[in-house]
C-alpha cells in the first residue's frame, strides 16, 4: 500500500532543548501504519543542512520508543549508502526548511528516484512543512525569502499543498491567488497542528494533534475564483 502522512505538524518540541523533544501523536500515527511490532524510522534533514540540533531532537524523541532510530545526512557527503538505507526502512520522516535547497539536494542524489520506490513499495512517507511540500507538485514556500510559488516537488501526490495555513499570515491569501490564476493545481492546505493520511493519491483521513485546526481543499471555480472547504480532522490523542 502506498501511503504518505504530511502536513504542518510532526514532532514536538518542547523548547526547552533538543533532548526534550518528543514524538508527536501524528508521527505515532504513521509509525502504526508500518504494522511492525519495531519499524524502522528514518529521519531526513536535507531541508535544514543536516542541522546537529534537529537530529539531537529526533533521537531525543525516539529514546525509549520502540523503534530502531536512523537518519540520512547527505552534508557534507551521505552518511550511509541512501538507496540501501531507505528501501529498507519501514517509514521515513522528512523535516521542514527550505523545500527549494532540499528538491535540488535530492536530485543530485537521486532520492527523487529512491523515495518513488521507497513508496512503491510500501514504505511509509511523512514530513512536515518543506517535508510535506515536497511528495506534492508544488504549493507555497519561503525558500526564497519571501513566499512564492514553488513547482517541480517529486509529484507522488499529483495536486499542490499549502502548509501553516493559519499561522503565518500571507499564506492563505497567496494560495488561493495561485490556484485561482492557475500557477497551482487545487490542493489542500492544512493549519499548523493538522496533516493529511494519502492512501495511494487519495485522502484517507484527516488528522490533528491540536483542537481547533483544520485542513481545507482548495480548487478553482468556473470563473477563476479560489475555492475552499474546510475539512474536518479527527482530533488523536
Amino acid at each position: 500500500m502506498r501511503q504518505i502522512v504530511a502536513g504542518s505538524t510532526g514532532l514536538i518540541d518542547s523548547g526547552r532543548n533538543p533532548y526534550q523533544w518528543r514524538m508527536g501523536p501524528v508521527v505515532r500515527y504513521a509509525l502504526d501504519l508500518a504494522e511492525s511490532e519495531r519499524p524502522k524510522i528514518c529521519f531526513v534533514g536535507t531541508a535544514q543542512g543536516d542541522d546537529r540540533y534537529l537530529l539531537r531532537g529526533f533521537y531525543g524523541a525516539t529514546a525509549g520508543e520502540r523503534v530502531e532510530a536512523s537518519h540520512l545526512e547527505l552534508f557534507p557527503q551521505p552518511n550511509v549508502d541512501p538507496e540501501r538505507h531507505l528501501l529498507a526502512q519501514d517509514v521515513i520522516w522528512v523535516a521542514g526548511g527550505s523545500v527549494a535547497n532540499l528538491l535540488a539536494v535530492w536530485r543530485v542524489h537521486e532520492l527523487d528516484r529512491i523515495l518513488r520506490e521507497a513508496w512503491r513499495r510500501g514504505t511509509v512517507l511523512g514530513g512536515v512543512s518543506a517535508g510535506a511540500i515536497c511528495w506534492h507538485l508544488g504549493g507555497t514556500t519561503d525558500s526564497f525569502g519571501e513566499l512564492r510559488a514553488i513547482d517541480g516537488g517529486l509529484g507522488l501526490l499529483p495536486f499542490s499543498t499549502c502548509v501553516h495555513y493559519d499561522s503565518e499570515p500571507g499564506r492563505r491569501p497567496l494560495y488561493h491567488a495561485l490556484v485561482g490564476d492557475g500557477t497551482l493545481p487545487w490542493g489542500y492546505a492544512t493549519d499548523d497542528g493538522v496533516a493529511i493520511h494519502y492512501v495511494g493519491t487519495e485522502v484517507h483521513r484527516i488528522l490533528a494533534d491540536t483542537p481547533g485546526r483544520a485542513a481545507y481543499l482548495v480548487s478553482r471555480g468556473e470563473g477563476g475564483e479560489p475555492l475552499e472547504q474546510r475539512l474536518e480532522p479527527d482530533l488523536l490523542d
